[in-house]
């Protein structure tokens, strides 16, 4: 059974990255945990994190309920930006 935080983790509307976490999992379990063989994952799970991040502090600043947009909500924002 996974923990709250493991489910939370999962949810798309929770974890914007998840693809990239999923992606960065299997690099590592591919090439027996060597991480220099995935870098490239890492560095767009950072990418991710770090855009997500940036959106959802500009969202609290101005009051935004929720502070992370919805998987849907995402979409669109992704979209807009080509």
């Amino acid at each position: 059974r996974m923990s709250r935080h493991a489910k939370k983790l999962r949810d798309h509307d929770i974890n914007p990255c998840l693809a990239e976490t999923d992606a960065t999992t299997k690099c590592m379990s591919d090439n027996n945990y060597n991480k220099d063989m995935c870098t490239d994952y890492f560095l767009k799970y950072k990418n991710c994190r770090k855009f997500w991040h940036g959106i959802m502090m500009q969202r609290k600043r101005n009051g935004v309920k929720p502070e992370m947009p919805s998987a849907e909500e995402r979409k669109k924002i992704l979209e807009s930006m080509g």
